[in-house]
């Protein structure tokens, strides 16, 4: 791949994505074919060519109001994760760190079952997320006081840190799940294998604000994340505040991240498969990195859930035991090349 040139591989990146998005759009459990996604999308509906005014109906109701918005928060979780993986491998100098590793999904995942718990999700469709947030940012502060050493942040106690907050967060929710009645519990469990089913432009208009900021700010703070990712001694040779620059990134990050789970639920590996595959693809260089997971991430995750909810016909699988499915292996991959390097 390093043979290719730029415009080669960014023009293959974006191919791709448009490609996965517009096969999403015409398969699922009906099939519809790019001329009828056409009409229901540019022509809002009132250029379909033949068939009955019913048919045509249900077409434009499902690829626009289902599929539509579907794909478009697979885009936008899928960026998220894969570019706060690339940033948490990046400030750790660690290839199997992801965002989940420092607590920010079983965070996240702890606030929700506390919402569902209080029984207020059907208050509002942004109770379960906010409760979600606050986590997640929650979970971040305490192993933030857990690893700063004398103006410092270790990697390893960092790290250490965000197994023990894991540990804790999901003891916690394991507790409140066991109060939970039958109706409550199902919601929780429905909302926590992470999916994108029943995701309506509500959930869009929630999640894209915050996910598009923080990945822009990391675009332009890409080159901090370079000098970051010599080290912490070459990093203060150089005169980079390490442990600011460090929690600034964290921070946007966990937005990210908090975001994407927010209208998703917990969906694994994306951050640590994508960010390894785009380095083969354009190399270690964060300004180039960055922008190839978001195109990646999204890609990989739209395409995903489009073979979950295609292979078995009626039968839906939802896209975070995909990514499982295909991430576990992968994750088990490096761990073994990194145990053959040592």
């Amino acid at each position: 791949m390093n043979k290719w040139s730029n415009r080669t591989k960014w023009s293959l990146l974006v191919a791709v994505c448009i490609l996965t998005a517009v096969g999403s759009l015409c398969f699922g459990q009906t099939f519809y074919s790019p001329g009828t996604v056409y009409s229901a999308i540019v022509a809002g509906g009132t250029d379909f060519r033949s068939g009955d005014y019913t048919k045509q109906a249900e077409a434009y109701a499902v690829i626009w109001h289902i599929r539509l918005p579907r794909i478009i928060a697979g885009l936008l979780v899928g960026a998220a994760l894969a570019v706060a993986g690339a940033v948490m491998q990046g400030i750790f100098s660690n290839p199997l760190a992801e965002p989940g590793i420092i607590g920010l999904s079983s965070g996240a995942s702890l606030g929700a079952v506390i919402a569902i718990a209080l029984g207020i999700t059907g208050v509002s469709l942004y109770v379960m997320p906010l409760f979600a947030v606050i986590g997640a940012v929650l979970a971040l502060a305490i192993i933030l006081l857990l690893a700063v050493r004398q103006g410092r942040i270790p990697v390893m106690v960092l790290l250490l840190a965000g197994v023990a907050v894991n540990s804790f967060t999901g003891a916690l929710t394991n507790a409140v799940l066991m109060v939970l009645n039958e109706q409550r519990l199902r919601e929780y469990l429905f909302w926590i294998v992470g999916g994108l089913d029943y995701r309506r432009w509500e959930h869009i208009t929630l999640a894209i604000g915050p996910i598009l900021a923080a990945v822009i700010i990391l675009f332009l703070m890409a080159r901090h994340l370079n000098i970051l990712a010599l080290g912490e001694t070459e990093a203060r040779s150089v005169g980079l505040h390490v442990i600011r620059y460090r929690l600034i990134f964290l921070g946007l990050a966990a937005t990210a991240t908090a975001a994407a789970v927010c209208i998703s639920g917990s969906i694994g590996f994306v951050g640590l498969v994508i960010p390894h595959m785009m380095r083969f693809i354009v190399g270690p260089d964060h300004r180039q990195l960055l922008p190839a997971c978001t195109l990646a991430g999204g890609t990989f995750l739209v395409a995903c859930d489009t073979l979950g909810r295609s292979l078995f016909g009626v039968i839906e699988i939802r896209v975070g035991i995909i990514t499982a499915l295909l991430g576990a292996p992968y994750f088990l991959y490096l761990l073994r090349r990194s145990q053959r390097k040592e």
